[in-house]
């Protein structure tokens, strides 16, 4: 494994973890000790982590490394204009999203209110398999690879309305893929619900997914399609032509 690969492996390590000794650093990232200590210190002198003797942390200027690939993103670029007038349009927040994995990555969001516990950004992830845009992602998979990705995910239930079961969770990405949106009751958090349709290309692929979220004490999920699915199929339409 080159040097370049252990660095991000370190890197990674940090995930949910705002610091961590050498020896656990090595333990998270699979690497021996000496290894370890070797790409924290090339790390700390390049500024992208810190050291106070014992813990190492890393600093600011890592998010430079996922603003890079955020900014290059033509995608991005194309729909945040676009989302900020959806948001304004409907009075709630909307976001663009990709599929990394077992979770979801914002590439693009416009927020007219606080709805989640956690602030969202682009950058910001969350777990594919409770959230909407997670589902319609999933959904746009393989059958097989959607089905091996959630098994292998961890998926804790945050509130008692989360779907948990692997089977449940096909059953409903297959009403998903045949309606063409996802809606989620509260499945994330209590108090909020959110639903998603798929970007297409101009070639009908799906690149990404979009959603628009809202307290569930103002629209419940019930009233999530009739309020919501008008809007985000318009923009569904006039992105596709500009998406090659």
């Amino acid at each position: 494994m080159g040097g370049f690969a252990k660095g991000l492996r370190v890197i990674e390590a940090f995930a949910g973890v705002p610091r961590l000794t050498i020896t656990e650093v090595a333990e998270r990232a699979d690497l021996d000790r000496a290894t370890a200590r070797r790409c924290l210190l090339t790390l700390v002198a390049h500024g992208y982590a810190e050291h106070d003797g014992k813990f190492f942390a890393l600093t600011p200027k890592v998010a430079r490394l996922g603003q890079a690939w955020l900014q290059g993103l033509p995608l991005a670029t194309v729909i945040q204009p676009r989302l900020d007038r959806l948001s304004a349009e409907v009075g709630q927040s909307s976001s663009v999203s990709v599929l990394d994995g077992a979770e979801i990555v914002y590439i693009a969001r416009a927020a007219q209110q606080r709805i989640m516990s956690i602030n969202l950004m682009a950058g910001s992830r969350l777990p594919a398999f409770c959230s909407s845009m997670g589902r319609i992602l999933l959904a746009a998979l393989p059958e097989g690879q959607a089905e091996a990705l959630i098994r292998s995910a961890d998926r804790p239930p945050y509130t008692a309305r989360t779907l948990t079961d692997p089977a449940l969770l096909m059953q409903e990405l297959a009403r998903v893929r045949q309606q063409g949106y996802a809606v989620i009751d509260q499945e994330l958090e209590i108090g909020l619900c959110s639903i998603a349709v798929p970007v297409l290309n101009d070639r009908s692929q799906v690149v990404a997914a979009l959603n628009i979220g809202a307290p569930a004490a103002q629209v419940p999920a019930v009233e999530m399609a009739g309020r919501f699915l008008p809007p985000l199929r318009a923009l569904q339409a006039a992105l596709r032509p500009l998406l090659a």
